[in-house]
C-alpha cells in the first residue's frame, strides 16, 4: 500500500470523501516527508508547516461538519516562489525580493484556498524563472542530477511527496521540462485560460500559470478551480470554463495525431526519441490515426522567442535593475542588461513574426485536420549537476540552458494548451515525458490524449491507472 505522501490527488480525495483519511492525517504525513528528505532534495524556499496544520485542521472539521468544498478540499499543495501569498514570503528566489511579503493572495492562490487547498510552502524557482536549471534544486530521482527549471521546486516537490500538487508557470517550458525530468505530470493551460494576477511576470505575453501533479486527472482537478476570467488581467480571456476532467477517460479512437518529422525529431536523445515513439504506438493501438507533418518555418522558433522574451523581461525589471542591481545573479543580471539593448523595432519584428509564425502553425494543422501535436518534452533526461551537457556522437554539445527549453517553445509562442505527460524510464532509471499540443482551447482534448498514454503506463507497470509514479529506493537520502 501506498504511503499518504504517494498518494494522487483522486486517491487522496476519495479517502477523504468516504471518511478514511482526513486532511489533518495527509497534511502531517506531507509535512513529514518534506523534513525527512527536502535536506537533499532542496525544492522549498519556505515550509509553512503551521499555517499547513492549522489549514488543515479546519478543513477536517469543515468536512466533519458535511461542509465539504470538493474533489481540492484538504489535499496539500505548494506554489512556486513567483506566485503571491498573503502573509507568507514570495522571493522569486532572488535577493531583490527577500523580504517581500504580500498583503494579498494571487488569483490563483485565492481560487485554490476557495476549493479548499492546504498551501504546505513555497517552492524555489530559476531566479524570476529566468531559466531553465533551478540551480537551489536536485532531482529526487538521482539527486546528483539536475531538476529543470524553472518551476523546478515545484516539480520535485511533487515528485517525492512534498505535495499531492503544486502550481507553476510556464514562458518557455518551465513547467514542462521539470515536470518530464522529475516525472510528474505539467500543464500549460491555453493562454489567458488562467489568471496571472499576482505573479511575478518574465514575460508577458509569454507567461502561463498551470498546475503540476501526479496524474493528468489530479492536473484537470486543479485547473477546473484555477481556471476563469479576471478583468485585473490583460491576457485573460472570456471563453467558458468547462469541467476540464469530463471526458478524460473517454480515449482516443478517432483523434489525429500530428507526428512532426523535422524539428521536434533533430538532435534528440536517441532512447527519449524510442520512448515517445512507443508511447504514440500505444495512443495508435487504442485508434487514434498518425498524421505526419512538416512543422513550417521551425528554424526562426528560437530567435522569434527570444527577441520577444528579453526586451519584455527587462521592461519588467527596469526600475530594480537600475537601483538594486547588485541584489541580482550574475546570470540574471547580464541576460536583463542585454535584454535593454534590443530596439524597439527588433520587439515589434519580433512581435510580427511571431504572428506569422503562428498563422503558419495554425493552417498546417488545420490543412491536416490535427488533433494534437505529439512529441518528445525534452531532448534528454536530466543532465549531471555538476555538468549539465549532453555530448552527441559527432562532437556537438547542447548545454541544459538552451537545450531544454528548444521543444516546449511553439507552446508559449502559439499559446497552445500543452500537456507534459510521464511515459516512462530511461535505461538509467530516469523519467522520460511525451508532450501533447492542442489547438486553442481544446485543454480537454489534450488531456483526454495524456490520460490515455498514462493509462497505459500504468498497465504495462502493473499499477492501477491512477496511482502516481512514486521515488525508488534507490534515490539516495530519499528511501
Amino acid at each position: 500500500m501506498a504511503h499518504l505522501h504517494e498518494l494522487s490527488l483522486v486517491e487522496a480525495s476519495a479517502r477523504i470523501a468516504s471518511g478514511s483519511l482526513t486532511p489533518l492525517e495527509l497534511t502531517e504525513a506531507v509535512l513529514a516527508r518534506i523534513a525527512a528528505v527536502d535536506g537533499v532534495v532542496g525544492a522549498f524556499v519556505t515550509v509553512t508547516a503551521e499555517e499547513a496544520l492549522r489549514e488543515a485542521a479546519l478543513a477536517t472539521a469543515e468536512i466533519v461538519a458535511g461542509s465539504y468544498r470538493g474533489p481540492l478540499h484538504g489535499i496539500p499543495v505548494a506554489y512556486k516562489d513567483l506566485i503571491d501569498t498573503a502573509g507568507v514570503a514570495t522571493t522569486a528566489s532572488s535577493r531583490v525580493r527577500e523580504h517581500h511579503v504580500p498583503e494579498a493572495d494571487a488569483a490563483v492562490v485565492a481560487a485554490l484556498k476557495r476549493a479548499g487547498m492546504v498551501m504546505v510552502g513555497k517552492t524555489h524557482t530559476h531566479e524570476f524563472a529566468y531559466g531553465g536549471v533551478t540551480p537551489t534544486t536536485r532531482n529526487p530521482w538521482d539527486p546528483g542530477r539536475m531538476v529543470g527549471g524553472s518551476s523546478g521546486g515545484s516539480a520535485a516537490a511533487v515528485s517525492y511527496g512534498g505535495a499531492l500538487a503544486a502550481v507553476g508557470t510556464d514562458t518557455a517550458g518551465s513547467i514542462r521540462i521539470p515536470a518530464s525530468l522529475c516525472g510528474v505530470v505539467g500543464f500549460k493551460p491555453t493562454y489567458g485560460r488562467v489568471s496571472r494576477t499576482g505573479v511575478a511576470s518574465l514575460a508577458w505575453s509569454l507567461d502561463h500559470v498551470g498546475p503540476l501533479a501526479r496524474t493528468v486527472t489530479d492536473a484537470a482537478w486543479m485547473l477546473n478551480a484555477m481556471a476563469g476570467h479576471d478583468v485585473r488581467d490583460p491576457g485573460s480571456v472570456t471563453a467558458r470554463v468547462q469541467d476540464f476532467a469530463a471526458g478524460i477517460d473517454d480515449g482516443v479512437e478517432g483523434l489525429r495525431l500530428g507526428i512532426p518529422v523535422n524539428y521536434f525529431t533533430e538532435r534528440i536523445d536517441p532512447e527519449t526519441a524510442r520512448m515517445v515513439a512507443a508511447a504514440v504506438a500505444t495512443l495508435v493501438e487504442q485508434g487514434a490515426v498518425v498524421v505526419p507533418m512538416e512543422i513550417p518555418q521551425a528554424e526562426h522558433f528560437g530567435a522569434v522567442i527570444t527577441g520577444i522574451m528579453m526586451p519584455e523581461a527587462s521592461a519588467y525589471h527596469r526600475r530594480t535593475l537600475r537601483d538594486t542591481p547588485e541584489l541580482y545573479t550574475d546570470e540574471v543580471r547580464g541576460l536583463l542588461e542585454v535584454g535593454e539593448t534590443i530596439l524597439a523595432t527588433d520587439y515589434i519584428d519580433a512581435l510580427r513574426f511571431r504572428q506569422s509564425l503562428k498563422a503558419a502553425w495554425r493552417d498546417a494543422v488545420v490543412a491536416l485536420d490535427v488533433d494534437v501535436v505529439v512529441t518528445p518534452t525534452v531532448f534528454t533526461t536530466a543532465l549531471p549537476a555538476d555538468d549539465p551537457v549532453y555530448r552527441w556522437d559527432d562532437g556537438r554539445v547542447d548545454s541544459a540552458s538552451v537545450g531544454y527549453g528548444r521543444l516546449s517553445i511553439p507552446g508559449n509562442l502559439f499559446g497552445l494548451p500543452t500537456l507534459q505527460v510521464p511515459c516512462g524510464f530511461s535505461t538509467s532509471g530516469l523519467p522520460v515525458g511525451v508532450q501533447i499540443m492542442g489547438r486553442p482551447f481544446a485543454d480537454q482534448t489534450v488531456l483526454r490524449v495524456g490520460r490515455s498514454v498514462e493509462r497505459v503506463q500504468a498497465a504495462s507497470a502493473g499499477e492501477d491507472p491512477a496511482a502516481p509514479h512514486t521515488v525508488p529506493a534507490r534515490a539516495p537520502g530519499l528511501q
